[in-house]
């Protein structure tokens, strides 16, 4: 995430940058006005963070240029002389929001993460409908991505909730940015909330945002995800990680269609298309006393399960070209040829982290590979590793008199014999279970004394 920082004073922008990367932002400086509009006209940021006052042109001057430069990217206005009348007009010149000196470090993290959520779902949203037009593609011709694909038609124009589950990886934020975008609301926000990633104390006031001095570090006023999202969606995602005091103030906004920021009493009528999605099993949950099933009832008006990418293999090929073509048109790579054999090899793993993990191993074959056809063997050395249970290792035995060597040989053979039988012979097969090629499990094998006479007939 690339920021860039507008503000004479030297010794702010290091205190920002300090913080800024020290949460893992790349950080750009620049000391004027007229250098911020340079910066953004050679390269934009995802968010600007822009002094009121500047030497020459000022902020609310540079404002409307910098939106002109790079239209979406959000600009947070900072001051330490601001009047009611600035913040306004700052606003109305298309700020995201406006934020007083002296900064407080959480005041400005919190800022800069609703900015860059804001940014993503623009471009989200950009992307889904330059790369897919005016129809929905998810990728595949499987009876169970069919589903999804005719589910997804017909819930879209109605303003009904959506809960959208599946394992990690299966695609659950696409399909709700599809539903966005073929819905009546596809011109507004569409605002993500990753409800495990906000923390407890915290989720209040992410939702709903909060009132200048509401509690400590909230130094300003803040408005909420259902206040941003207003007119639009709002995108729930692991809804099933928020904890018992949220679940209860999102069913009352849900039912209601009012908040209340933080530390205010003022009710805010909010219209939102809410859309969740989860991995976990809610119903589940529910019998655990761990959600509430008032809470589930409302989030699964029309309910939509994402099945993973092992119980629809056939849609594979068409996946690997999808990624093939994303990898030529957005970085330029190459596109590996990939073999039967090799999509064989590709098919026969089990993908525990589902389409998410089969684009990126499409990517790190394009990246990887030696620029020939990419075959099995190449396949299988791309392929992420396998990590051993802790359990599986074998027990520290008292009294054992092998040294170490003999005892990891031991437990070496043990593990290749296990993976030969499990894969009924199949040399080839034993490496892809074990993550390593046949070359090497045959050269471990004879280094490990397996007789000449346990190979035969394996293949």
């Amino acid at each position: 995430m690339d920021i860039l920082i507008i503000d004479d004073e030297a010794n702010l922008r290091r205190m920002l940058r300090a913080l800024l990367e020290g949460e893992g932002y790349l950080v750009r400086e620049a000391g004027s006005a007229e250098g911020g509009l340079e910066e953004v006209r050679l390269d934009p940021p995802e968010a600007i963070l822009l002094d009121l006052m500047l030497p020459g042109m000022s902020g609310l001057e540079a404002l409307p240029r910098l939106g002109d430069l790079a239209p979406g990217v959000p600009v947070v206005m900072m001051s330490g002389i601001a009047t009611l009348a600035d913040a306004v007009r700052a606003t109305r010149l298309g700020a995201f929001h406006f934020i007083e000196k002296p900064l407080a470090p959480e005041a400005v993290l919190l800022t800069v993460q609703g900015a860059l959520e804001v940014s993503r779902a623009r471009d989200l949203s950009r992307a889904l409908g330059s790369e897919l037009g005016p129809e929905v593609k998810l990728v595949g011709r499987s009876p169970a991505i069919n589903r999804v694909r005719e589910l997804v038609h017909r819930v879209a124009p109605t303003d009904a909730r959506v809960l959208i589950s599946g394992e990690s990886g299966t695609g659950k934020e696409l399909v709700a940015i599809a539903v966005h975008a073929l819905s009546q609301r596809r011109g507004k926000a569409f605002v993500r909330v990753n409800s495990a990633a906000i923390p407890r104390d915290l989720v209040e006031s992410e939702m709903f945002g909060h009132e200048k001095g509401a509690f400590t570090g909230a130094t300003e006023r803040r408005r909420g995800r259902f206040e941003l999202a207003h007119g639009g969606t709002l995108f729930l995602d692991e809804v099933g990680d928020l904890g018992p005091e949220a679940q209860a103030k999102l069913l009352r906004a849900i039912e209601t269609g009012v908040v209340e920021r933080v530390g205010g009493g003022k009710r805010i009528e909010v219209d939102v298309r809410v859309l969740a999605a989860t991995n976990k099993d809610l119903r589940a949950r529910v019998e655990e006393g761990a959600f509430r099933h008032d809470l589930l009832f409302r989030l699964e008006v029309v309910p939509v399960h994402l099945p993973p990418l092992r119980e629809r293999m056939e849609d594979l090929p068409l996946l690997v070209a999808h990624t093939i073509q994303r990898l030529r048109n957005r970085q330029r790579l190459p596109a590996p040829h990939i073999t039967k054999k090799g999509m064989e090899a590709l098919a026969r793993y089990s993908w525990p982290g589902n389409v998410r993990e089969l684009m990126n191993v499409v990517e790190r074959i394009a990246i990887l590979s030696s620029g020939g056809p990419v075959g099995p063997e190449e396949v299988i050395r791309l392929l992420p590793q396998p990590r051993l249970p802790r359990e599986s290792a074998p027990p520290y035995l008292e009294g054992d008199p092998r040294s170490l060597k003999e005892r990891l040989e031991d437990y070496e053979r043990a593990l290749l014999r296990g993976a030969l039988e499990g894969a009924k012979g199949n040399v080839a097969e034993a490496g892809r279970r074990l993550g390593t090629d046949r070359a090497n499990l045959y050269r471990r094998m004879r280094r490990l004394g397996l007789r000449d006479g346990e190979d035969e007939g394996m293949s």
